[in-house]
């Protein structure tokens, strides 16, 4: 799955799209069809390999929203992106509902993208049944809590330990090593320095065996070191964290601004011989 979406084998691009009335950057821009479609073709012409669609909200407080609704948001969308963007463009569903899951990928998604790494009963089997793509991350509690104080003895070596258990129970599942990505889940139940040292970290994941997944895409811990507070201009520090991950063997960044974190991993991806 991973390992084929592109023909030349450069890192992939994962362009966000968010159906919700409430994401941490971008919530209620794109939760029209049309607007979706728009934003979607848009990232398409910039080099997004992948278009990540969400209907639930997980930023720092958010509250769960029931699988009717999502799929209400996300599958009308899903229908008109299939309808238009080329085949060789991956839909991706970001859900932790197994049902929801389910239902996209009958409708035309080819990856589950779970916060949660496919903890909810029935997804390891869902998406295993289907065939399709799934990114595990690793989050310290839930949305709603994951920032109230997160504490690790060790985050790197217990953020690993999380994900290649996962790993190892989708692969028991049926899914096959080649359709799984783990993501150290930057900013999900951690703090700066948590997040610091992960990144620091990313050779140990991207020797794991697995496709790694980077997602830092306008983060609230980028703002605190860069003094911005407004997450649509942390583009320059997101493209920081796309060359370091690429640099480091990541293969797919999961991005809101495509076109510049486009260049940022084709050049990063341009100097790995030499290293």
């Amino acid at each position: 799955m991973f390992d084929t979406l592109r023909q030349d084998d450069r890192p992939l691009v994962m362009g966000v799209l968010n159906v919700t009335p409430d994401s941490f950057s971008d919530g209620g821009r794109y939760a029209a069809i049309d607007a979706a479609r728009v934003h979607a073709e848009r990232m398409v012409a910039e080099g997004a390999d992948i278009i990540d669609i969400g209907g639930e909200s997980t930023r720092p407080g958010a509250a769960p929203v029931d699988a009717a609704v999502q799929l209400a948001r996300v599958l009308p969308i899903i229908a008109a992106l299939r309808a238009r963007l080329p085949a060789t463009v991956a839909l991706s569903i970001d859900t932790r509902n197994a049902d929801v899951a389910a239902a996209a990928l009958d409708a035309g998604a080819r990856i589950v993208n779970d916060v949660a790494a496919a903890s909810a009963p029935g997804m390891l089997e869902g998406v295993a049944a289907r065939g399709a793509g799934l990114v595990l991350m690793h989050m310290q509690g839930e949305p709603r809590t994951m920032q109230q104080a997160p504490r690790y003895e060790d985050v790197v070596a217990e953020v690993l330990e999380f994900l290649l258990a996962r790993a190892a129970a989708a692969e028991a599942a049926g899914i096959a090593r080649t359709a799984i990505a783990i993501d150290p889940g930057i900013g999900f139940g951690k703090t700066r320095e948590h997040n610091l040292r992960l990144l620091a970290a990313l050779p140990r994941f991207c020797a794991s065996g697995y496709a790694v997944l980077l997602g830092t895409s306008r983060k609230r811990f980028m703002g605190a070191i860069c003094a911005e507070t407004e997450p649509t201009e942390l583009v320059g520090a997101t493209c920081a964290t796309t060359a370091l991950g690429v640099a480091a063997g990541v293969r797919i960044v999961r991005v809101h601004d495509v076109k510049p974190n486009r260049q940022a991993a084709d050049v990063a991806w341009a100097c790995r011989p030499f290293q």
